[in-house]
């Protein structure tokens, strides 16, 4: 693991603890270079999922599109980055008990939308915008509507 400041690979895991989801460990890190401290989320990755996109095609399943589209979402809310990895290991958990290797590229938005909308409903309208393709200010104000 690359510690995130000094780029070394020398470090110890310091604690490890389930976390709530239940299907990932977070790990408490400290560099032995610099003795700076980072967390790490450890998952089962299953390599052949496959994701079905509206328009049929299919690509492999890639867990940091979903975070880097789910960044873009939360950018300047208090989120931090652990919330977001934590989200992720939901869906993807989630992902991996209801299906076996095609999941349609609709359903992983659902799930992130429905967790998104507890989490923070800024972040929740921004990610629905680009996820549901809204086209003007009327589709963004009956979503908004929604949540009140």
């Amino acid at each position: 693991m690359l510690c995130p400041k000094c780029r070394s690979l020398n470090n110890k895991v310091v604690d490890s603890r389930l976390n709530k989801n239940e299907v990932s460990i977070r790990r408490r890190r400290q560099c032995l270079d610099c003795d700076f401290r980072f967390s790490t989320i450890e998952e089962i990755m299953r390599s052949e999922l496959q994701i079905v996109k509206r328009d049929g095609r299919r690509e492999d399943f890639d867990r940091n599109k979903l975070i880097n589209g789910l960044k873009k979402a939360v950018e300047k809310r208090p989120i931090e980055r652990l919330q977001i990895e934590i989200l992720i290991s939901e869906v993807t958990a989630e992902l991996n008990k209801e299906y076996d290797q095609e999941i349609p590229a609709k359903v992983i938005g659902d799930f992130i939308m429905e967790r998104l909308k507890t989490l923070d409903k800024i972040a929740y309208v921004r990610y629905a915008s680009v996820y549901k393709d809204f086209r003007d200010i009327n589709e963004f104000a009956k979503e908004i509507s929604e949540l009140k």
